[in-house]
């Protein structure tokens, strides 16, 4: 019996232990999530030309990561609320396999990520600039992004769509 009772007790300790391990990462994004990449592209769209309010999280004006959580938030999927925080989320992908939907950053300061867009194909990401608001630029961009390029995200099962044009 005293053998039982210590045995519920490894496997109780072990339960509570996983549960303090993953509970933090439950909230960073919802991986299982079944979206499709014209569903993201489309809402991103949607507020094309937005300003660039800082700390912005509405249609109102974002700020880049304020830009992307409401993108995903529009699909179903809640991400961290800054670029650092995202960064830190997701399965880590290359530039060369790069999808619609997956998350870019950069190091525009020269601390670290500090700003962030989302990759819609071709080369291109659209994201919520200071001096053009929500606009679309060359991930490549020999002058400026191309440099400040840090790295990417999976942050969501996107479905890839062939795009109609």
């Amino acid at each position: 019996m005293k053998l039982q009772s210590q045995l519920l007790k490894v496997i109780l300790m072990s339960t509570i232990a996983l549960f303090l391990v993953v509970a933090p990462f439950a909230d960073s994004a919802d991986a299982s999530s079944g979206i499709s990449s014209t569903k993201v592209v489309s809402v991103a769209s949607s507020v094309m030309g937005t300003k660039y309010v800082y700390g912005g999280t509405t249609s109102k004006g974002f700020d880049c990561s304020g830009f992307i959580g409401y993108v995903y938030k529009q699909v179903g999927v809640s991400l961290p609320r800054t670029s650092a925080g995202m960064y830190a989320s997701g399965t880590t992908v290359s530039k060369k396999n790069l999808k619609a939907g997956d998350l870019v950053f950069f190091n525009t300061s020269g601390k670290g990520v500090s700003h962030a867009g989302i990759y819609i194909g071709n080369g291109k990401f659209v994201h919520s600039s200071s001096s053009k608001g929500v606009s679309i630029a060359k991930i490549n961009d020999p002058y400026y992004w191309g440099s400040k390029y840090i790295g990417a995200k999976r942050v969501a099962k996107v479905s890839q769509v062939a795009s109609s044009k």
